[in-house]
């Protein structure tokens, strides 16, 4: 069984699946073509309309079958709230999402970061890729409930007029791996929000990774540079406020932006993935430039630079991106859709990789690792090089293949990879992740699922090999191969 953190995806299996979420909560979901639109109110599966062609709804499960799904269907994103409509998702237990296959067989499991003030939960989505389906894990909520979320997928909603004083919805995904958060929107039907003194409604922020698009084929246009100069000038006084190193513009940075806010552009939506398929980690690795560290603003509405640096600021986990002593890069680029006029900004954070940064990472995996065993009164692992050599090879695989499972696409296993590096230890064991941005975070998840937690803490191994590897969809590849 897999453990996924926001944004690892898997494979799924031939035939149906069901994904349940138990507690207090109440499930739904949405199905949805390839331009993230649902085509009619029947597409919205919840308790009051229980069921859909390929999917249904039965208590807290809900059953995808993707070959029975009406034509068209591309996704199914499903969506978790609170039993009690009133109530916050952050006053409950963390939903935890279940995913069975035939017979039962558990196929992942995804405990999002525990929600604040939001009422609905974006927690996975089920998509096609090719001729195959797969399951991507998100963790994005909203703030004004199963109304305002169906509203933005296109389901037709009879709701009140809003008022001078509705407090404009917000979409949050707490504890992305990412090291920024998808930013705030404001859905075009519900009041705008005044900034300051200006009577011109505020910019609308649209969050990546499930935002649906409303346009299948929009036009773009081209925007005017986006004064890297300024922009550079005041990111380096925010830093400096914070008592963080200053930040260079890079060049490979600044085309990757430009490639992905092109494409979100001409998709009309936000996404870490763009429409063409491409990750906006994928752009910054095809620009020539590997990582130790990669954070990303992905952010529509700011009309300059000044206020998508506002926005960062006056915003948890932007302002943490920006204040970041890890980076020392940046690039900033900018496209506008010539159809609707919204504007979609891309700022890359990244810290180049050097043999050195990535030894001092590698050492610090294996020394939380080798502090989580010594709390749980165990040795310490020593470190194998022939292990540390098939673990690098590995993560360097999914990312560069875009994969991530602890099955290769040619369907080798992780002892399988430990022999052809030249290991002939008796025991293995594998951890993988994606997705974390350090060390620190990565020891962290793996220590909070508990089937990763008992290969750490297994007493009959002895040795350890570590793996990392930037690019791919999900940014960041982690691999821990254990031997004894």
């Amino acid at each position: 069984m897999s453990e996924l953190v926001p944004g690892g995806n898997l494979p799924l299996p031939e035939g149906a699946v069901t994904v349940r979420v138990p507690g207090p909560f109440d499930v739904s979901a949405l199905v949805t073509d390839d331009g993230g639109r649902v085509r009619g109110d029947a597409d919205f599966v919840f308790y009051n309309q229980p069921s859909a062609p390929g999917a249904r709804l039965s208590g807290d499960a809900l059953t995808v079958d993707p070959r029975r799904l009406r034509a068209g269907a591309s996704r199914v994103t499903v969506v978790v709230s609170p039993a009690d409509p009133g109530t916050p998702l952050g006053r409950l237990p963390a939903p935890v999402l279940q995913v069975t296959g035939a017979g039962g067989r558990a196929l992942a499991r995804f405990t999002p970061a525990r929600p604040r003030q939001e009422t609905v939960l974006l927690l996975a989505e089920i998509y096609r890729r090719g001729d195959s389906w797969k399951l991507r894990a998100l963790g994005q909520g909203y703030a004004d409930g199963l109304a305002g979320l169906a509203r933005d997928f296109g389901v037709d909603v009879v709701d009140d007029p809003p008022t001078a004083t509705a407090p404009a919805p917000s979409l949050t995904a707490p504890g992305t791996p990412r090291a920024a958060v998808p930013p705030v929107r404001t859905p075009a039907a519900r009041t705008p929000v005044a900034s300051g003194p200006r009577t011109a409604p505020a910019p609308a922020f649209r969050a990546p990774s499930g935002s649906p698009a409303p346009r299948p084929v929009p036009l773009t246009s081209p925007s005017p540079a986006p004064e890297p100069a300024a922009f550079l000038a005041l990111v380096n006084s925010a830093r400096s406020r914070a008592g963080s190193p200053a930040v260079t513009l890079d060049s490979r940075l600044a085309d990757a932006a430009r490639a992905h806010a092109s494409a979100m552009a001409s998709a009309g939506r936000l996404g870490v993935e763009g429409p063409d398929g491409v990750s906006v980690f994928q752009r910054l690795t095809a620009a020539g430039y590997a990582y130790i560290t990669v954070g990303e603003h992905l952010v529509s509405g700011p009309r300059s630079p000044a206020e998508l640096v506002e926005y960062c600021l006056r915003t948890e986990q932007p302002r943490r991106t920006l204040h970041d002593p890890a980076f020392s890069h940046v690039g900033l680029a900018r496209a506008a859709d010539g159809r609707s006029g919204d504007t979609y900004w891309t700022a890359l954070w990244a810290r180049p990789l050097t043999p050195a940064d990535l030894t001092r990472t590698v050492d610090e995996v294996v020394d939380l690792t080798n502090r989580e065993r010594a709390g749980a009164g165990l040795r310490p692992l020593a470190v194998d090089p022939l292990l540390a050599r098939a673990a690098q090879a590995y993560s360097t695989d999914m990312a560069v293949r875009a994969f991530y499972s602890h099955t290769s696409p040619e369907g080798t296993q992780p002892w399988d990879r430990a022999a052809a590096a030249g290991c002939d230890r008796r025991s293995i064991g594998e951890n993988i992740a994606c997705g974390q941005r350090s060390a620190a975070e990565v020891v962290e998840g793996w220590m909070n699922s508990p089937g990763h937690r008992a290969n750490i803490l297994k007493p009959a191994f002895t040795h350890i090999g570590i793996g990392f590897a930037g690019g791919g969809p999900a940014g960041t590849y982690w691999t821990q191969l254990f031997g004894a």
